[in-house]
């Protein structure tokens, strides 16, 4: 007797998917020494602590009892929200277990790579991919020939970031000035990360995680459908982020 399912009648359904990560990859156990680096990081780019999910990974640590907890509360205090831990013996699971953490295995060390996200969204088709240079200056600004990968910030501390390729999913462009990306925008956009009002983000494609200037942000959830996948000019105006097309 085949018994049927009513789908009206289901509360849920479980999918696969890929989401946009970011690891924190920890090369210390001490949390008032993560206390100190995030701290700095947070005066750097404040939109990006806006509850972030993040997982830690442990995988360069020694440490059999890792003060996980503290860590975990320090990561909150800060705006960043611990989902799950990577890598570490035992003890650290069941650690993370118990605080109501995933764990994950140790990550293949032939894929590893700074500052890991989610797998790399290829770019836009319509911008041919450069070869990576390194970046150039100049009048204190910065252009960057590549795409941006997930898990790579690139900064622009004193003028406007030009990106002459893409930023995928995961990764994260910071500018004093402007940002220019001549290319998809998937991963996160801050200009006016010192408090320039009149910066704005440019791009030819725009699938945002999130866009802020001066400290105001807008997540991905929160842009009008209708401009994604378009290009389009985000700036300021009476204190709200505005983002219009420039098709």
């Amino acid at each position: 007797m085949s018994l049927k399912v009513d789908r009206a009648s289901m509360a849920f359904t479980f999918k696969g998917g890929m989401l946009p990560m970011t690891v924190m990859e920890l090369a210390s156990a001490d949390p008032e020494r993560i206390r100190e680096q995030l701290s700095g990081k947070l005066s750097q780019s404040p939109a990006f602590f806006q509850h972030t999910p993040v997982v830690l990974s442990v995988e360069k640590l020694d440490e059999p009892h890792l003060a996980l907890e503290r860590i975990c509360a320090v990561c909150r205090a800060h705006k960043l929200l611990p989902v799950a831990v990577r890598g570490g013996p035992d003890p650290v699971k069941q650690s993370a277990w118990a605080l109501g953490l995933g764990w994950f295995p140790p990550n293949d060390g032939a894929r590893a790579r700074t500052l890991e996200g989610v797998s790399t969204v290829e770019p836009s088709p319509a911008v041919p991919e450069p070869s990576p240079e390194p970046a150039s200056t100049a009048s204190g600004g910065r252009i960057y020939r590549g795409t941006v990968r997930s898990g790579q910030q690139v900064t622009a501390p004193d003028g406007d970031l030009v990106v002459i390729g893409a930023v995928n999913a995961g990764a994260e462009v910071l500018a004093a000035g402007s940002v220019h990306v001549y290319g998809a925008l998937r991963g996160r956009a801050l200009a006016g990360i010192h408090g320039d009002t009149l910066a704005g983000i440019f791009c030819r494609e725009l699938r945002a995680e999130l866009l802020s200037v001066a400290g105001n942000y807008k997540r991905l959830e929160d842009i009008d459908p209708q401009l994604l996948g378009t290009s389009v000019q985000v700036k300021l105006c009476d204190a709200q982020l505005g983002i219009t097309s420039l098709s």
